[in-house]
Order: C-alpha cells, then structure tokens, then sequence
C-alpha cells in the first residue's frame, strides 16, 4: 500500500510540472500591440504574364518567374528582365539551385527537367598569359591559385581540350591567390615576373611542381627562376615592381566582379563552368563556335 501511494505521490508531483510547463492558453496570453507590426515596401515591379510559381536565388540577386505563357522570366530585384527560358505547356512549377545555376521544371504528369543555365561574364583578359592562338573563337578562362591542391589537377584538362581543339580554344591563365594560401601571392608575382621575360607557362609549371614538393618558398622560386634560364636579376626586380602589383591586382579585380570566390574556376567566353569534365567542357566549346557561325 505504501508503494503505491509513493507511485501515486511521484505520479501527480511529475504531471504537475509538466502541467506548470505548458505555455498559458490563448486567451491568457498578452494581446499583441495594434502597431506591433511594421513593414516597408522595397520593389515593386510588374511581370509580363501572369505568374504561376515563382523562386529566388538565396543571394537575393535573381527572381524566377514562371508565366501562364509557358516561359520562365528571369529578372533582377529591381525588375530588370535578364532573359526568357522556354517551358514545356504542361509545366507547373519551377525551383532552382541555392545560386540559381540550375533551373528545375516539373510537369502536371510528375516529369522533371533540369537545366544549366549561366550568365556570361565580361572577363578581360588582355595582357593575360595564354595557350593556343591569338584569335581563337574561344577562350577558355581559369582563375587559379599556385598552392590550391586542385588546381594543378586542372593543367591536364586544359591540355586535352587544347589538344582536341588545336583550332578553336586559347586557354587563357589568371591569378586568384587565396588569403588563406600565405605562398600564393608571392607565386604569383613571381609567375609574372617570370611573364615579362616571356616564360610564365615555364614558371607555371616549376611553382606547380613546387607545391607538390617542398613547398613555394623563396629558396624554391629563386631556384625555379634559374632553372627555367630567367634573367635572374631582372627577375628579383621585377618580384615586387609597382609593374607587377598592378598585374596582380587587375586578376583579383576581373575575379570579383566575376563573382569567382574559390579556385579553380572555369569560364568559356565568360561562361562559368559548373561542370569541370572533358565532355562539360567540350558541349559548351561547341556551342560558343556554333554561335560564330
């Protein structure tokens, strides 16, 4: 009898404070403020069909808009129409990509489309290093940095693309040195240093090999700068010329405003390239050479 009447005891003790734990019923709770709530209109634009679905890109900078007329209308936050995709009839629905890089349609009967989809970026690269010929329909941009462990896995891809479009493709070299890479910035200063004697593909090659082994320091590149037959003295000049900052500092410039923020980063005539494999690569080579003729 005692045991039970402690159960019972510990029983009510428990369910009283769950009890007490519950939040206060509705009409217990503080009514809110009649101007509690405040909001303010930001944009304020019309579209060109009426809407069906709609999604944004999670940086905020795009609006996907899918009409009753069977398109999907890409616009800026401020209204600005940026393009026109067409959908099938039936579709329905529309999602993307946090950044909006791939679009995603569905249909009534449950299909699902995916779609790559990219803005060109304007990308200078005059003055840049380059492999292949000067007029190339095609120039095939990366942004890399000497001591990013992929990035010299890139070289080879690069190799093959240039090897199977001898005729359409320049591959065009620009710097990224990444802050947290304390040996990138020197690289690269030294790559252009090396650049103004005509040899910045060889001291490409030399930084890369570096890296892999004992690593990018001074010693290294001074000794890379003699092995590739650089005038050595002109070199150390040249290492921290007002000449060569500005050089570097133009890359990181066409960097940013290319939106690229991690290397390697690919782009073909300013396209970026979200898929880094031969095959990617070469559909969208082949569309930029169909668009030339």
């Amino acid at each position: 009898m005692m045991k039970k009447t402690l159960t019972l005891g510990c029983f009510l003790l428990l369910f009283g404070q769950i009890a007490s734990a519950q939040p206060p019923a509705p009409e217990q709770q503080p009514a809110a403020k009649p101007d509690a709530l405040s909001w303010t209109v930001m944009q304020a634009w019309k579209t060109e069909s009426k809407p069906v679905d709609f999604v944004q890109s999670l940086d905020g900078r795009i609006v996907f808009i899918l009409g009753e007329d069977n398109k999907v209308y890409l616009y800026s936050t401020e209204g600005q129409k940026l393009g026109v995709i067409p959908a099938d009839p039936d579709t329905v629905g529309v999602d993307i990509s946090p950044r909006g890089e791939m679009l995603y349609l569905m249909d009534k009967s449950g299909a699902y489309k995916a779609l790559d989809i990219s803005f060109a970026k304007d990308i200078d690269i005059s003055g840049s290093p380059f492999k292949g010929k000067e007029d190339a329909p095609v120039a095939l941009v990366v942004f890399s940095d000497f001591q990013c462990p992929f990035c010299s896995k890139v070289h080879p891809l690069m190799e093959e693309v240039m090897k199977k479009n001898p005729d359409k493709v320049k591959v065009v070299f620009k710097h990224m040195p990444l802050g947290m890479h304390q040996q990138a910035e020197p690289a690269a200063r030294a790559a252009i240093a090396a650049q103004a004697q005509g040899k910045f593909w060889e001291m490409h090659d030399a930084l890369f090999a570096a890296a892999t082994g004992s690593g990018l320091t001074a010693e290294a590149i001074d000794k890379a700068a003699a092995a590739i037959g650089l005038d050595v003295a002109k070199f150390k000049a040249d290492l921290n010329s007002p000449a060569t900052q500005e050089k570097l500092a133009k890359d990181m410039t066409t960097a940013r405003l290319a939106e690229v923020n991690g290397t390697p980063t690919l782009f073909v005539n300013g396209r970026r390239v979200n898929s880094p494999s031969p095959d990617a690569i070469q559909k969208m080579i082949d569309q930029e050479v169909a668009k030339k003729k």
